[in-house]
């Protein structure tokens, strides 16, 4: 009797385990250019106050970022159309690139990541499983709706930032528009806009996320 859901084989699991360890342990190296390459030690005169915030706000973000690669993975991996496939692999790639960003940001602050990253990458990849088992159109949307609200927490981030820091904020624009053009594009793709209560939830989940990892 078939299965009702589209499993990955073995060698696929494997291959997202190496894809994992490389995300949570080797440093990230970003294709694009770093936004704030050319404002570094600019503004950067930060209060330790201050300083205490804005590292904060980027381990959130870097928690975002490694939860994006987590999440298009998984999506990838349970779409069984190539285009579609191709299209959360590109967001990945775009992704990768913002977690570069926020991780040398957190550098130049002398600041670590999440110690629960780890777990926040498990649990978004079982969200992409999830979400791909349902169809692609459900996991266009679930990639659109996910995008929504990391645009609305960096609108939230890009207020909450120190006026003289520059770099992050320079850092912070770039990822918000790549959200936007990611959340985009699912729709055009065929993403259907998900339920009230399944919004509700992520949003619930994203509070919990973020509140931890900015401390933790």
């Amino acid at each position: 009797m078939a299965l009702p859901f589209n499993l990955p084989s073995l060698d696929a699991l494997l291959a997202e385990a190496d894809k994992a360890l490389k995300t949570l342990t080797a440093t990230p190296i970003a294709q694009r250019r770093n936004p704030a390459r050319n404002l570094k030690g600019e503004g950067d005169v930060l209060n330790d106050q201050e300083k205490s915030q804005v590292i904060g706000l980027m381990r959130v973000n870097h928690v975002g970022e490694v939860c994006a690669q987590a999440l298009y993975q998984a999506q990838a991996l349970s779409s069984t159309d190539p285009a579609k496939k191709a299209l959360f692999l590109e967001a990945a790639r775009e992704e990768a690139d913002h977690l570069a960003w926020t991780q040398e940001r957190l550098d130049e602050l002398g600041a670590r990541p999440s110690l629960l990253n780890p777990l926040w990458y498990g649990g978004a990849f079982a969200l992409g499983l999830v979400a791909g088992q349902l169809g692609d159109k459900v996991s266009l949307g679930f990639m659109a709706e996910t995008e929504k609200q990391v645009e609305k927490h960096l609108n939230n981030h890009l207020q909450r930032l120190p006026a003289a820091d520059t770099a992050s904020r320079a850092i912070l624009e770039q990822m918000k528009q790549d959200e936007i053009e990611h959340g985009q594009s699912a729709m055009a793709h065929g993403g259907e806009h998900l339920p009230l209560p399944v919004k509700v939830a992520m949003t619930a989940m994203s509070k919990v996320m973020t509140t931890l990892a900015q401390k933790i």
